[in-house]
């Protein structure tokens, strides 16, 4: 009896991440994403949509192999999303239908929505239950396994740190998190339950975010914030058009654009399908 790991993807590259968790016989699968430059390279100039499908996709690189797994697939309890970006909970409607439809999706409300909101664009359904679950709450999966979600800053809201109780101790899965203490979005990073967590022990920290090898500090958002404030109040440009580019899902960075654009009396207009959405 114990706990195996397979690290399916995510971890050459920041797409398509996806961890394996095996407790006994039991298996929880921590995201489910797209690599977003293969999708986008398959997708672009496709008309006919029904031919994207799982199979395809995985030939075109854009999802995870979970042929890595293939004992393991009827043992899937849970799949959890740590948040709602494309490149973590963006291969759900294709990839779920591998495993038994016994299995829950589990995440942060917010994230559930995201997903639904895919499903729906996608024109397609999964047979899996949601189950949205707050930060700072916990969901029983199984009678050995229960769901831990803690609240972590990030540039989409209601990220999550996922912890895995088991009987032989805690999993922790921290994928792509920032230490902002003076977050644009939502709380900061809920400080007290990691200190928590770091004195009940914890088995085992899969620890997955760009730049956490790096010995810096990574800047609040709020400073990203005064610099664009101060960018867009100082320029003169009456009279013209100002634009200014972003990744449509760093929602942080929009609420930010969009608030100085109001300040400016300017008309905000979303530009391309992403930011439309």
């Amino acid at each position: 009896m114990s706990i195996e790991i397979c690290a399916i993807g995510g971890f050459t590259k920041t797409e398509g991440n996806s961890v394996a968790v095996k407790v006994d016989d039991e298996v929880v699968l921590l995201d489910m994403g797209l690599s977003m430059f293969d999708y986008v390279k398959f997708t672009e100039d496709m008309e006919d949509t029904s031919t994207k499908t799982y199979d395809t996709l995985l030939r075109a690189n854009a999802v995870p192999d979970y042929g890595h797994i293939d004992d393991w697939k009827k043992k899937v309890v849970a799949i959890v999303p740590s948040h709602g970006h494309l490149d973590h909970v963006g291969a759900i409607p294709f990839a779920a239908p591998l495993f038994p439809p016994s299995a829950v999706v589990l995440g942060t409300p917010y994230t559930i929505e995201v997903l639904k909101s895919i499903l729906w664009d996608e024109h397609l359904e999964i047979p899996h239950k949601f189950i949205p679950v707050n930060a700072g709450s916990s969901y029983k999966v199984s009678k050995t396994i229960t769901i831990e979600l803690v609240h972590m800053t990030h540039s989409i809201p209601q990220t999550a740190v996922v912890v895995i109780h088991t009987p032989y101790g805690k999993v922790m899965y921290a994928n792509d998190f920032k230490l902002d203490n003076t977050p644009v979005l939502g709380k900061k990073p809920d400080y007290a339950r990691l200190e928590e967590l770091g004195k009940e022990g914890v088995k085992l920290l899969i620890m997955n975010c760009l730049y956490a090898h790096e010995h810096k500090k990574c800047p609040s958002e709020s400073v990203a914030r005064e610099m664009l404030k101060d960018t867009m109040l100082s320029v003169s440009g009456e009279g013209k058009a100002m634009i200014v580019t972003t990744f449509s899902s760093h929602l942080a960075r929009l609420k930010s654009i969009i608030e100085l654009g109001k300040k400016l009396n300017r008309k905000i207009v979303f530009l391309g399908r992403s930011l439309d959405k």
